[in-house]
């Protein structure tokens, strides 16, 4: 991978690629894998957009896709990632779960399900209905309703009336 290529079609959307990571993993080791292996598959894929979206959300798509992927994999086994460190300035990021609140937050998010994970994060990306329903390949309308019962589950995670 080309660091220009990195500069400028990855690095961009780093914030969301994190969050996502995050969201599908439970320790740095995992982290550091997902985020490897999600922009290993944009370089791959890269010449397999097709322009019928915006690049990010062709990213956001394609790194939901892969986490999504990789945890069903280490559901099952440990998966084999390229090893590489990430460059410091990546897992360092200034928010990296160092506040309480957030951390709360990702573990609750954890436990929903795979695809409410996703959409959870695109619409505290402040995406729209019609964005998210573009990525997650659904409708707004669901998207909707979704939202709704993400939100109210989350509220209960948070409160302690569900492990």
């Amino acid at each position: 991978m080309s660091n220009d290529f990195y500069t400028s079609s990855i690095l961009p959307y780093a914030a969301i690629i994190i969050k996502i990571c995050r969201a599908y993993t439970n320790n740095q080791q995992d982290f550091e894998d997902y985020y490897q292996e999600v922009c290993l598959q944009i370089w791959k894929s890269r010449n397999n957009f097709r322009a019928q979206s915006e690049w990010s959300t062709w990213v956001y798509r394609l790194s939901l896709n892969v986490s999504m992927t990789l945890l069903r994999k280490h559901k099952n086994n440990r998966p084999s990632l390229a090893s590489d460190k990430l460059p410091s300035e990546i897992w360092d990021e200034p928010r990296a779960f160092n506040d309480d609140s957030l951390k709360q937050l990702y573990a609750a998010i954890r436990q929903l399900s795979e695809v409410d994970r996703g959409v959870i994060l695109l619409y505290l990306e402040e995406k729209s209905y019609q964005e998210i329903a573009d990525i997650i390949g659904t409708n707004p309308n669901n998207i909707g309703v979704r939202i709704k019962r993400i939100k109210e589950r989350l509220k209960k995670i948070l409160d302690g009336k569900i492990n």
